[in-house]
């Protein structure tokens, strides 16, 4: 550690406690740690033309706050993000490993400030530039390596809770770090986007609504198609990029539609089946036309650190605390004891919630020996009706909020869920609600699950599934 460099910085240090008018904040830290950082920068156009920050807390922040601004001050935007603990710690002539956290909230509180102003930034555009969405795992970082030569990265900050596990969801602080981080050894510029308000109105609050209403919501379609990936294209265009790229296993037609991945074990055009065409159209899926296991081999032979990191498996703001937890903290949603019965009314158990069933689960009903397995057919009001696996096929679904981007007569097929295959199938009636009319039976069409409408394995459309 080179104390003559950290003394300059601690002594004199640079935009401590300057006002800076029109200036967009960051901050980090707090009541756990004791200390607490606070950075503010001025961007005009594609340039921080001035920065400055406040600090509470031990002397290495002070100085860690003051390497900063130096470090970004008048510097173009892509290069002050580009400034991550490392470039911070190196300002300071090193750090101790009791000094790091310094530089961290620093880092942290400097890309906070960041992702706030360059919503606001006039980057010129460059027509091979790619803004590539980063989430921590190996989908993402390999998509940013093999764009490496004209990419800017970014990562949402979605959700914070005291309750969620950070270390494993997808769009926590914690994410945000280990994307930035991998990102920084790419050479990346890197941004962190604060989209908590809008992930709470347009995600979390209908997927609550949802479950009120006795609906099993999908909220992933809903965040990729109406919040995340519109926002991203918003900051590209602010960062100067025509096209946003991401980790996600699917492929796009030539005639700009969504298609299912080379490799149907992963594919997401499911998960993606509510961007709009003009979105679309931006889109680009360098993981098209990989397997998982050649996407873990890029990575290795790249030396990522996150080539053998496990996939996230709950939703984002579900990650360490249960689904009825959530309901009941967030949404005020709390158990209504009722009675579980057949559909011809014979009483075969009790239940503590309707909202903790979905329509076509088998496991967990708390019934007694039946002469045949049983299947939630729908809820109404506190009770739950069950009935057989043939009592739950159906041959009609009906959709609401439709949107097709073809004719309704080139829908051939539809999938129901995520994980499930598709079923031929028609679409009967008109508008942005109607009817599917399937070729054969499925088990367990779930009202608020995603119905997306196929032509092959093509995305043609999609709506909600309703009661």
């Amino acid at each position: 550690m080179d104390r003559e460099r950290f003394e300059e910085h601690l002594a004199a240090p640079q935009g401590c406690g300057v006002v800076l008018p029109g200036a967009h904040d960051g901050a980090a830290g707090g009541a756990l740690c004791g200390d607490l950082i606070r950075l503010s920068v001025v961007v005009e156009g594609d340039r921080v033309v001035a920065a400055a920050f406040d600090a509470d807390g031990c002397g290495a922040l002070t100085a860690a706050g003051s390497a900063a601004v130096t470090l970004v001050e008048g510097e173009h935007l892509f290069d002050a993000a580009r400034v991550g603990t490392t470039a911070i710690a190196a300002e300071l002539g090193g750090l101790s490993p009791g000094k790091l956290h310094a530089a961290d909230l620093a880092a942290d509180a400097l890309h906070r400030a960041l992702g706030a102003a360059a919503r606001e930034a006039a980057v010129p555009v460059d027509s091979e530039r790619v803004l590539v969405a980063m989430s921590g795992g190996v989908d993402s970082a390999v998509a940013a390596h093999l764009l490496r030569e004209n990419a800017v990265a970014v990562t949402l900050e979605l959700w914070r809770d005291e309750e969620n596990d950070a270390a494993a969801s997808c769009c926590s602080a914690d994410a945000v770090r280990l994307a930035r981080m991998v990102a920084h050894q790419m050479g990346l510029p890197h941004f962190t986007l604060d989209l908590r308000p809008e992930f709470r109105a347009g995600v979390v609050d209908p997927f609550l609504a949802g479950y009120a209403a006795g609906e099993t919501p999908n909220p992933c379609v809903s965040c990729n198609g109406h919040v995340r990936l519109d926002e991203m294209l918003t900051l590209a265009d602010r960062l100067g990029a025509p096209f946003l790229a991401t980790g996600h296993y699917a492929r796009v037609t030539e005639d700009g539609l969504l298609r299912a991945a080379a490799d149907p074990a992963k594919d997401q055009s499911y998960m993606l089946a509510a961007l709009s065409p003009a979105s679309i159209a931006r889109m680009r899926f360098p993981l098209a036309e990989l397997t998982k296991p050649q996407v873990r081999e890029i990575a290795a032979g790249a030396r990522l650190p996150v080539a053998s990191r496990a996939d996230s498996q709950d939703l984002c703001f579900l990650a360490g605390t249960g689904k009825a937890r959530f309901l009941a903290r967030h949404g005020g949603l709390e158990d209504k004891p009722g009675e579980i019965v057949t559909l011809a009314g014979d009483v075969v158990g009790a239940h503590r919630g309707a909202h903790h069933f979905t329509v076509g689960q088998r496991k967990g009903l708390g019934v007694g020996a039946a002469p045949e397995p049983l299947y939630v057919i729908r809820t109404e009001g506190t009770r739950v009706v069950v009935g057989s696996r043939d009592e739950l096929a159906t041959r009609r679904v009906r959709v609401r909020g439709a949107r097709l981007h073809r004719p309704s007569d080139e829908v051939d097929a539809v999938r129901l869920r995520y994980h499930s295959r598709a079923v031929p199938c028609r679409v009967v009636g008109e508008g942005r609600s109607f009817e599917l009319e399937l070729d054969e039976p499925f088990h367990g069409a779930a009202p608020g699950q995603t119905a997306c409408l196929l032509r092959g394995d093509v995305v043609v459309g999609v709506g909600t599934i309703t009661a």
